[in-house]
């Protein structure tokens, strides 16, 4: 009877355990299969890398809400897993913090060690809702990871963002080796959208310099990262890559120069019927104030503080800088 009693009791055990098992696997979505996209799935769900404008983060929050119970319904759970990342991204820079670090505790509850690329994209998104929030010392180890898992899972690109999120949280020289790091690895890459980071981490090292007055090494960086925006074939980040090339050039005290860019920047904006960009509107303002063309300054001054005065962050971190606007378009 005891032995029997025994086997009942162990087969319960193994049932319950069955259970418990498959109601986690439910929870998140989980089968054994599902550790990489299948090629029914992507099929079906779209590239929701592809969804994304960085400008427009509550609009990309909407599409890729839209999508969630589709990827859900799919069974794919390293789809469905990556886009929570990602409306978690979106959350961060719309400054929602507590709801994007909400979104990341289910996707980090989901995590299985088979799931290297989605526990890259978590640590990255983790780390950039720490960073947004004013807390870099909490970003900058989930950066480190995030590069290390990165490297080791082949996840090139991502691996690349890794790097290129630890140059924004360092300073200075830490910061200049952490860009080049990158940019040694990027070279390296066999994967087309880790390689196209090069422009971006061109700009990035080109601001370090800027922000350390090296305005000489930053022009010739920023010229370096136009080249890479040209090659990957995307016009409104080659129009900043020119922008970002004006603005050293009038650090550099070659304001004319600079001003004649700007007016390049605006016709784009014209040809296009699109509203001028505000940082577009500040250096217009700088540039013809510089010259001594006060009057023609001011209604771009007026357009600039209209702007860029809604800026949290701005307001927030460069008050003096919005100050200096208002004061100027009146």
């Amino acid at each position: 009877m005891r032995y029997c009693r025994e086997v009942k009791m162990m087969s319960m055990t193994i049932v319950m355990t069955c259970l418990l098992a498959a109601l986690l696997a439910l929870s998140c979505s989980a089968s054994p299969k599902l550790d990489v996209y299948t090629a029914d799935a992507e099929q079906q769900l779209p590239d929701f890398d592809a969804m994304w404008d960085y400008d427009r983060p509550a609009e990309t929050e909407k599409q890729l809400r839209e999508l969630l119970p589709a990827a859900e319904s799919s069974g794919n759970t390293m789809y469905a897993l990556e886009l929570k990342t990602q409306i978690a991204r979106t959350l961060g820079l719309q400054s929602k913090f507590d709801e994007g670090h909400a979104i990341l505790d289910t996707v980090e509850k989901c995590l299985q060690p088979n799931l290297k690329r989605v526990r890259v994209r978590y640590l990255l998104e983790r780390g950039r809702m720490f960073n947004s929030s004013d807390h870099p010392d909490k970003a900058k180890p989930l950066f480190i990871e995030a590069w290390d898992l990165g490297r080791s899972a082949h996840e090139e690109d991502l691996a690349v963002d890794a790097a290129h999120m630890v140059a924004i949280v360092e300073k200075g020289k830490a910061s200049e080796l952490w860009s080049n790091r990158a940019l040694d690895y990027a070279e390296t890459c066999k994967d087309k959208k880790a390689r196209a980071w090069r422009a971006s981490l061109y700009n990035n090292l080109g601001w370090t310099y800027h922000d350390e007055g090296r305005y000489e090494e930053a022009l010739a960086t920023f010229r370096k990262a136009l080249k890479a925006h040209q090659e990957n074939g995307r016009p409104e980040p080659t129009r900043i890559a020119r922008w970002t090339i004006a603005r050293c050039l009038r650090s550099l005290g070659r304001v004319k120069e600079a001003l004649a860019m700007q007016q390049d920047q605006v016709k784009i904006f014209d040809s296009q019927h699109r509203p001028y960009g505000a940082y577009v509107c500040e250096e217009m303002a700088e540039c013809l104030y510089a010259l001594g063309q006060k009057k023609d300054s001011r209604p771009w001054f007026e357009k600039a503080y209209a702007s860029l005065s809604k800026d949290d962050w701005l307001v927030s971190h460069e008050a003096a800088r919005i100050a200096r606007l208002k004061l100027l378009s009146l």
